[in-house]
């Protein structure tokens, strides 16, 4: 049996296959509470695949998927709704309702889970602006906004009922220094407060800024992995030639 005390999220002997293509075979990691993972690899090796099966979105063909201990991979849709309200989801690019306000976007999850009255909607929303660096975009539209912010909202939305667990999928991905350092700022400021997240992406000065450790998938499988501190002295091997851009 697992140690579930090890971490709030253990991923135990996944496997995964879309028809004939085999996307993962036998992939274990965890991460401790506070901590933040970088799970990067080459294009096409299912890291979004790993944060879908983290939320329900996809179900592994064999392997465990632990969130506090709990195995959510036999769970049904019904009682996976539970597990969502615990971990946030924050998509590549913000995926946001198009056609609501930003105000409107922030308030559906809390309408949606919550019996709050507007009057408490609305000073939920005002905090979570203001803590995100968004005071006065209530009544913009997501196509009003820049990329920058449309993440940044798009990352508040997924704070708002307050998730023990965040999954970033690329939020830094074509930004400007600016808002790349304002999304680093948010990480390190929801790990602050005890958030457990793992970050996909390509971006390796960001994983050096918020990461605790950085593991590297290739080959279906985890192939190496390090905390920050080691990987700065990492022997030559699989995760130094993909960093440094001498493998796929």
């Amino acid at each position: 049996m697992s140690d579930v005390k090890r971490g709030v999220i253990e991923v135990v002997d996944f496997y995964k296959s879309f028809g004939s293509k085999k996307v993962h075979e036998g992939v274990s990691f965890y991460v401790r509470k506070g901590e933040c993972l970088g799970l990067i690899g080459g294009s096409g090796t299912g890291k979004s695949v790993l944060l879908r099966s983290l939320v329900g979105l996809e179900k592994p063909d064999q392997g465990q998927i632990l969130i506090n201990g709990v195995d959510i991979a036999p769970m049904r849709e019904q009682e996976l709704v539970e597990i969502r309200k615990k971990v946030a989801y924050a998509f590549q690019g913000g995926a946001l309702f198009d056609s609501m306000t930003v105000y409107e976007n922030l308030a559906y999850p809390l309408r949606e889970h919550f019996q709050y009255s507007e009057k408490e909607i609305a000073q939920k929303i005002h905090e979570q602006l203001l803590e995100f660096g968004l005071p006065g975009s209530e009544g913009l539209f997501p196509g009003n906004l820049s990329g920058g912010m449309q993440k940044r909202v798009g990352l508040a939305r997924a704070m708002m009922m307050h998730p023990d667990v965040v999954l970033y999928d690329e939020p830094t991905a074509g930004l400007d220094p600016y808002n790349t350092k304002r999304i680093q700022e948010s990480i390190l400021s929801l790990k602050a407060k005890g958030v457990t997240s793992i970050l996909v992406t390509h971006d390796m000065p960001t994983v050096y800024a918020v990461c605790d450790k950085v593991a590297l998938l290739q080959n279906r499988r985890i192939s190496e992995q390090y905390t920050i501190d080691k990987l700065k002295q990492a022997p030559e091997g699989p995760m130094s030639q993909f960093i440094n851009g001498e493998s796929a």
